[in-house]
């Protein structure tokens, strides 16, 4: 599915006439040959990251745009995965983790200062995902890295994940991308799989911190008002 080269903190993943669609910063549906996933140093805070990424890439001396993640994880520990029609790869650090516990306290926590984590994933097919299928695909691509950093990490996520899914438009055409058809198992696979392997590269020599050691990240304590749908809403306390 994709040739991936690293230079100078960057991953360029190519594929000529892809059709991407990311979560990232620079998000939603384009066309084009490359995604990127830029590694930042641990106390990077820029915010225009429109010439941050461009620079970046200039240096990496990559110059065809394309939509671009930022990740503070070290790109030596990228990982790839491959099944089937489908390719996935993965950074993945948990510094920052992003906890939903089933019982929160109600009483608002106080988010603290993002560090260097990030989950971020890649995901491509060589079908032409049709409809709503390349949407789908993303969402099937979340919900494996939430499968797995819950076995791994014991959280679904961190405070910066973001998704990248990709597709053939010159490829055999599928309609349905969940996890019961060959894509979308396939990429509950390779996501699984990339990012594992991830995660024991970077915590290779040191333990996954759990939530309550980790340096940085939220708790989501607050409780949210239920109703039962189609009764009116004005009523309710939204808290």
């Amino acid at each position: 599915m994709f040739e991936t080269r690293v230079r100078e903190g960057v991953l360029r993943v190519e594929r000529e006439g892809t059709r991407w669609l990311s979560t990232g910063w620079d998000g939603g549906f384009s066309e084009g040959p490359v995604a990127y996933n830029v590694s930042v140093p641990e106390s990077w805070g820029r915010t225009d990251l429109a010439s941050y990424v461009a620079t970046r890439r200039e240096r990496a001396r990559f110059e065809r745009p394309g939509p671009a993640l930022l990740t503070g994880v070290d790109l030596e520990h990228a990982r790839g995965a491959r099944y089937g029609p489908v390719e996935a790869i993965a950074t993945a650090g948990v510094s920052n983790p992003a906890a939903l516990p089933m019982a929160p306290s109600g009483e608002p926590s106080v988010p603290a200062e993002e560090g260097a984590g990030t989950v971020n994933v890649i995901v491509g097919t060589t079908r032409d995902c049709r409809g709503g299928a390349l949407a789908n695909l993303l969402t099937v691509a979340a919900e494996a890295k939430a499968a797995t950093l819950m076995e791994r990490a014991g959280v679904p996520g961190t405070t910066t994940d973001a998704v990248v899914a990709a597709c053939d438009p010159a490829g055999e055409p599928v309609e349905f991308t969940g996890s019961a058809t060959p894509v979308g198992a396939a990429t509950r696979a390779c996501v699984r799989e990339a990012v594992v392997a991830s995660l024991d590269s970077r915590y290779s020599e040191r333990e996954i911190p759990t939530p309550s050691e980790a340096e940085y990240g939220v708790e989501t304590t607050e409780r949210a008002a239920v109703y039962r749908v189609g009764d009116r809403t004005d009523e309710v306390d939204p808290r």
